[in-house]
């Protein structure tokens, strides 16, 4: 497939042309990538998109967010005791993240982290490739008070989505913010305000969280 949206390639970490670009051209990567893109245009949500070659951890990916002017974020993908909630957690890359503090404010018995294929079910991403604007993929999943084919009914929050988010609450301060479209090989980047458009059309729940403090009660 043609890859249908304009985007800026940056250069490597050094600050030169990358050599090998063969992931521009890898279809799986576009199909991945073209449904989030799709999903904020048609709702009239701007985005800047930038490629560069797969950074599958934060410190693969430092050298390139170092061209991207946003906020950059950790996410982190969890699942229940039991495996019928999960939940998604973006906050500043910077930052460590309280996880015993989330399971006290749950009450949901010990968090772990969420399988390859529960990744893939819940938000059309793989490991490496986290990120909340995957909740295009947690739309649409009941229709009428029945849930879509091939939907778990104990996965369902009460709203209908398999997936609550939490956002630290200093990235909604910064004025705009970058995250993976499903796929580690780009970064789209939003205005904060824009971003939580994006949040609406998703329609699911989710809080904004004090990192810092969490971090005082661990």
């Amino acid at each position: 497939m043609t890859f249908p949206y304009g985007y800026t390639l940056l250069k490597s970490p050094e600050g030169l042309p990358l050599r090998d670009v063969s992931f521009l051209s890898d279809e799986e990567i576009s199909r991945r990538i073209v449904p989030v893109l799709d999903l904020l245009q048609r709702n009239g949500i701007p985005f800047e998109l930038y490629r560069h070659p797969p950074v599958p951890t934060v410190e693969a990916a430092l050298g390139y967010w170092k061209q991207i002017p946003s906020a950059h974020c950790k996410n982190l993908f969890l699942r229940n005791h039991k495996g019928n909630r999960h939940y998604l957690i973006s906050y500043d890359y910077r930052k460590t993240f309280p996880i015993r503090s989330l399971e006290r404010i749950l009450k949901q018995g010990k968090l772990s982290f969420a399988s390859a294929e529960r990744m893939m079910r819940c938000l059309g991403l793989k490991p490496g490739s986290v990120s909340p604007l995957g909740l295009v993929h947690d739309i649409a999943l009941v229709n009428d008070g029945i849930p879509a084919g091939g939907v778990d009914p104990k996965e369902l929050f009460p709203d209908g989505h398999r997936v609550k988010f939490y956002l630290d609450k200093d990235i909604l301060s910064a004025e705009k913010v970058s995250f993976h479209p499903c796929d580690n090989t780009a970064g789209v980047v939003l205005k904060s305000d824009d971003f939580l458009r994006f949040l609406s059309v998703w329609g699911g729940e989710w809080e904004s969280l004090d990192i810092d403090a969490l971090c005082l009660e661990e």
